[in-house]
């Protein structure tokens, strides 16, 4: 990517969004072009294509989706895999028409096979049934593969597909009910420790998690626009830290993080998800990219987050 050409980032006030509009500024880009979900709703394809037609970005982020917790996606899979879908579709096809020179399509580790083998590697896409809590979401996301495999086969475009395991950092979403496993459970403990209740957690604490600070996910993005093409990375690469927790053990971490020193319980009548999902990120280290941040420092960054941005969040 040149410095000065105009890049879109869609989805800049998510959790990826975000650290991506962070990671190109520290790096000397300045024509960054942003949008907010009332200035453009990327569902509408009307509005999608008027906007890639008169902005005419070279370059994309998609970071743009409807994301959510197990209990999110179990309760409202009408609305993640509709949401999801049209967005991909809006703006991949828009991105071709307009002829950007490349887009970088965000995806998620969920599209793999629950009980595929482990470490996740990138050939195992499509070679078993899907975790169901989250099917739905998984399904909206291979298909954004999909259209960018074949958009690239079929007009020569540089669309490519990067698949980051589980997030979390600044800008994240603390809601208890719609938010992923880390930022939940800092909100938990936190009240807990006001409260001195105990914290209930799903499942029984088992499952093994792979964990990427939001920041360091962002900056692997840039280096794959920066440094990689469809023509030598592939389908898809995935994005990871290499490192896993079990939750039990991501609980203990974030409750001495937040400070908070009562009882955990833990609730077996709640799915417990994937058994295990570790990525195989080789094909990125490979590369020369490693993640900077480890899984404590990340946990004290993004919970001082959570406490500079309580009263909007509580």
């Amino acid at each position: 990517m040149e410095k000065h050409s105009t890049i879109y980032i869609a989805g800049h006030r998510g959790l990826v969004g975000s650290a991506i509009v962070r990671c190109l500024t520290k790096n000397g880009y300045d024509n960054l072009i942003v949008r907010t979900r009332q200035e453009l709703d990327l569902a509408r394809q009307a509005d999608v294509e008027a906007f890639f037609h008169t902005v005419r970005p070279k370059y994309v982020f998609l970071a743009a989706a409807k994301v959510g917790g197990i209990g999110a996606n179990s309760t409202w899979p009408a609305e993640f895999i509709y949401q999801n879908l049209a967005i991909a579709s809006n703006v991949i096809n828009a991105a071709y028409r307009s002829g950007v020179k490349k887009l970088l399509n965000l995806g998620s580790s969920c599209i793999y096979p629950k009980l595929a083998p482990q470490p996740l590697k990138e050939e195992y896409l499509l070679t078993g049934p899907l975790e169901p809590t989250n099917e739905a979401y998984a399904i909206a996301k291979i298909a954004a593969i999909k259209l960018c495999k074949f958009y690239n086969e079929q007009y020569g475009t540089n669309f490519i597909s990067a698949m980051p395991t589980n997030l979390y950092g600044e800008g994240d979403t603390y809601d208890l009910f719609s938010s992923h496993v880390v930022p939940a459970m800092i909100r938990k403990f936190h009240e807990a420790k006001k409260s001195r209740d105990p914290v209930v957690l799903w499942g029984d604490g088992s499952p093994y998690r792979e964990f990427l600070y939001a920041d360091d996910c962002a900056d692997a993005l840039v280096f794959l626009m920066e440094q990689c093409d469809y023509s030598n990375i592939g389908e898809i690469i995935n994005v990871g830290s290499g490192f896993e927790e079990t939750i039990r053990e991501l609980a203990t971490l974030i409750a001495s993080v937040v400070g908070y020193k009562g009882k955990i319980e833990w609730d077996i009548s709640k799915p417990n998800g994937t058994p295990r999902k570790l990525l195989d990120s080789s094909k990125l280290f490979s590369y020369g990219w490693r993640p900077s941040v480890g899984l404590r420092e990340g946990i004290e960054r993004t919970y001082s987050d959570f406490l500079n941005r309580k009263k909007e969040i509580i």
